[in-house]
């Protein structure tokens, strides 16, 4: 087995979608990062990589087995065995994980740009290891929604702008849950005021569907504003907000 000493990870947690593990150049001062002193490394085909990367999932019993125990994190001077953490490659992506003790992916993390390239040259002429594991998830394919948002809904955006842009649909979500047709009336002539007289004409459904449509692609200064007064005076989503507008340091 192959084994990676001295990588640093940015750990991203509950995570089931790759967008949201960060890479290097989006990690902040902020962030908890940490120094595993030596862990495994694993080529693995391309469709499992992508069942680690992006999904929350039973991982392979086998590839758990492999791992067991081979990492360890360096704390304060300490070196402190993990049950299952490893990096995994299909040789065009590399994620790290850390089951902190169960049998998900709970924990995802980008490398560094340095040691991505180790990973690369350790790799190349490496066959994959093979494993078994539920194909069923991933043949019916994965199933995106409001809450989970598809890559392409977020495809260009920045870290700041994807945390918005989920705090955004979460938001929609609870104008959703409220059926008060002249709520969603409202929000609507704000996103698109040209459409006021056409919108007082429309029931709560087609409002609500033509408003999440036409705010899933992309992310303006018209999404941002929208999020932000849609938001007011709902303190956990407000907290969310202001977590993303406080300074951040890269």
């Amino acid at each position: 087995m192959l084994y990676l000493h001295d990588i640093w990870v940015n750990w991203f947690e509950g995570e089931e979608n790759g967008y949201n593990v960060c890479h290097f150049h989006e990690w902040r001062k902020d962030d908890s990062v940490e120094l595993l002193d030596q862990v495994p490394l694993l080529k693995i085909d391309s469709l499992l990589f992508n069942y680690i990367e992006n999904d929350l999932v039973e991982l392979p019993g086998q590839l758990l087995k492999d791992v067991y125990q081979k990492a360890y994190v360096r704390k304060n001077h300490e070196r402190i065995q993990l049950d299952y953490c490893f990096i995994v490659t299909d040789g065009k992506g590399i994620i790290a994980i850390d089951t902190i003790g169960y049998t998900l992916p709970i924990r995802k993390s980008r490398l560094i740009p340095r040691q991505e390239q180790l990973v690369y040259d350790m790799i190349s002429d490496q066959v994959s290891t093979e494993y078994t594991y539920d194909i069923t998830n991933i043949s019916n394919g994965k199933e995106y929604h409001i809450l989970s948002p598809s890559p392409i809904e977020m495809a260009g955006l920045t870290r700041k702008e994807r945390q918005l842009k989920q705090l955004l649909f979460m938001a929609l979500d609870q104008l959703q849950s409220t059926k008060n047709v002249a709520e969603v009336r409202y929000w609507f002539t704000e996103w698109s005021p040209l459409k006021y007289e056409m919108i007082q004409n429309m029931d709560f459904e087609d409002a609500w569907e033509q408003l999440y449509n036409e705010t899933r692609l992309g992310w303006t200064s018209q999404h941002e504003k929208l999020c932000e007064n849609l938001i007011k005076g709902q303190p956990f989503f407000e907290k969310l907000w202001e977590m993303e507008h406080e300074p951040k340091v890269n």
